[in-house]
């Protein structure tokens, strides 16, 4: 087990990235990318399923919770809103959702999209 390293800069804000579009960067193991670099509480435990959504429909109404989630497009396209800013992103994007911030999901397009969700509990959320 690779041990944590404390945030060194402030907190990090859901985000939308599409790893297609980054550029490859040698990483070593257990080094922190900027990106993540942001924890805020001490890691609990993860909890993961994958959810597939027909054309137009939404997976749940605009929502906060304390834990933190990554979101990682499959197939199709998936939009979310963040804080009342949508983004849409294809296969291979991910979502960061951060603690507290109101985010939705919907699917856009007119074909199937699948989504992994990884969700992040604080220690202090965990059983």
């Amino acid at each position: 087990m690779i041990p944590a390293t404390p945030a060194s800069g402030p907190a990090l804000g859901s985000s939308v990235f599409d790893w297609t579009k980054l550029a490859a960067q040698t990483t070593k193991v257990g080094e922190i990318r900027p990106y993540f670099d942001a924890a805020t509480r001490t890691l609990g435990r993860l909890e993961s399923h994958v959810t597939t959504l027909n054309p137009g429909e939404i997976s749940h109404a605009a929502h906060a919770h304390a834990d933190e989630e990554l979101v990682i497009v499959r197939e199709g396209t998936l939009e979310a809103t963040i804080n009342g800013v949508s983004h849409v992103a294809g296969a291979g994007s991910v979502f960061f959702f951060a603690s507290h911030d109101l985010h939705g999901l919907r699917n856009p397009g007119t074909v199937r999209t699948s989504y992994h969700v990884v969700r992040i509990f604080p220690r202090d959320l965990a059983p």
